[in-house]
C-alpha cells in the first residue's frame, strides 16, 4: 500500500529551498503574503517567513500540523492558538545571529568614525542576551567595551546577575536591543526609559520595530540606528530623517544566515515526516567559519561586506521602496 506523500505549502521566496523537498513531498510554493486558508485545507505542513500571519483565520479548519518559520522571530505566529489546536511550531532560532552581529558592528564602526571615540571609552548596554545578544557581548568585550546586560527571563532561570533594564539604560553610551516582540517587550523602550538614558546615547535596534515606542524617541534628543521600524514597511519620516543609520530590516540578511534558516526549516520537516534530510545544508552556500577579529581590523574591513552609510542613504532617498529593497537585497557574506 502506497503511503500518502506529505503536502507542504512553502513561501516561494525562501532561498535555497527550491526542489529540496520534492523527492519526498508534494510542494506547493506561493507568495508568502498571499497564502490563504483555502491553500491549506489539505496541507500537512506550512513553511513561512514573517510575511505570513499564522493564526486561526489562516489555519482554522486546515489539516496543517506543523508550522515552520525560516526566521528567528515568531511574532507572526499565534503560538498559543497553534498549541491549543495540536499544531507544532518550529523556528530557526539563532540562524542569523552572526549576520546581526555584523550589522551591529557596522553601526558601531560608523558611529566611532563620525564621533571619534574608542571602545574603551564606552559602555555598551545589551537588552536580550540570547543568540544575538550573547555574540554582541563577547565581541564587544573583546573590542574593549564595558558591557552591562539585561535579560529578565535568563535572570529568572539562572540568577546570574543580569542588571535591570533601568540600570542598563542609565549606564549605556550605546544601548542595543535583541529581544523578541511579545506582550512584555512591546514598547519596552518608552518615554520613561528614554528619560533615564544619557542625552547623547545611541539606541540601536535590530530586533523588532514594536520594541521601541517611536514617539518617545522622537520627543527626545536620543540618537538612534534602526534596522526595524514600528509600522514597517511604512516608516515615520521624522524617524527616518533623524536616524544615524537606517536599513530596511536586513540586519540578518547574510548568505550563511539564510542558509542556516532554510536548513533549520528542512530539518523540522525531515523530523516530522521521517525524511533523510537531517544533515542537509545548501550546497551553494559556504558554511560559516567564525573567528575572533580585532576592533581595528573590523573597522577597516566592515564596509566591504556591509556599508551601513550607503545603505542608509539609499533608504532615506526612497523609503517607499522598503519592501523592494528588502526582497531584492543581495545577501552579504559573514566573515567573522
Amino acid at each position: 500500500m502506497q503511503t500518502k506523500r506529505p503536502l507542504v505549502v512553502v513561501d516561494e521566496a525562501i532561498p535555497f529551498l527550491n526542489g529540496v523537498l520534492d523527492p519526498w513531498c508534494d510542494v506547493r510554493a506561493l507568495p508568502g503574503a498571499a497564502v490563504a486558508a483555502a491553500d491549506l485545507r489539505d496541507a500537512d505542513a506550512l513553511v513561512v517567513r514573517t510575511r505570513t500571519r499564522c493564526d486561526a483565520a489562516l489555519l482554522g479548519g486546515s489539516s496543517v500540523r506543523l508550522v515552520v518559520t525560516a526566521t528567528i522571530g515568531f511574532d507572526h505566529i499565534d503560538c498559543a492558538w497553534c498549541a491549543a489546536h495540536g499544531i507544532e511550531v518550529a523556528t530557526a532560532a539563532g540562524c542569523n545571529a552572526r549576520g546581526v552581529l555584523q550589522w551591529v558592528a557596522g553601526v558601531l564602526a560608523l558611529d566611532a568614525r563620525r564621533r571619534g571615540w574608542r571602545p574603551a571609552e564606552k559602555c555598551l548596554g545589551i537588552v536580550g542576551v540570547g543568540h544575538v545578544g550573547e555574540l554582541v557581548r563577547q565581541y564587544a568585550e573583546a573590542w574593549g567595551f564595558r558591557t552591562v546586560c539585561c535579560d529578565p527571563p535568563r535572570e529568572a532561570r539562572e540568577h546570574s546577575g543580569f542588571c535591570s533594564l533601568e540600570a542598563v539604560a542609565e549606564a549605556a553610551d550605546v544601548l542595543t536591543l535583541h529581544t523578541p516582540l511579545d506582550a512584555t517587550t512591546r514598547h519596552l523602550v518608552d518615554a520613561r526609559l528614554v528619560a533615564r538614558m544619557k542625552r547623547d546615547a545611541l539606541l540601536v535596534n535590530a530586533s523588532r520595530g514594536g520594541v521601541v515606542a517611536t514617539e518617545a524617541v522622537l520627543d527626545s534628543p536620543l540618537r538612534f540606528a534602526f534596522d526595524v521600524w514600528e509600522g514597517e514597511p511604512a516608516i515615520d519620516p521624522r524617524a527616518l530623517e533623524r536616524a544615524e543609520a537606517a536599513t530596511p530590516h536586513i540586519a540578518g540578511y547574510s548568505v550563511q544566515g539564510k542558509a542556516n534558516a532554510t536548513a533549520a526549516a528542512v530539518r523540522a520537516i525531515a523530523r516530522r515526516f521521517g525524511l533523510p534530510l537531517g544533515d542537509w545544508y545548501p550546497p551553494e552556500a559556504l558554511r560559516p567559519v567564525p573567528r575572533p577579529i580585532g576592533w581595528e581590523e573590523m573597522c577597516a574591513t566592515i564596509d566591504r561586506y556591509f556599508d551601513v552609510e550607503a545603505e542608509t542613504q539609499a533608504l532615506k532617498r526612497a523609503p517607499e521602496a522598503f519592501e523592494r529593497m528588502r526582497d531584492a537585497y543581495r545577501y552579504r557574506a559573514e566573515y567573522f
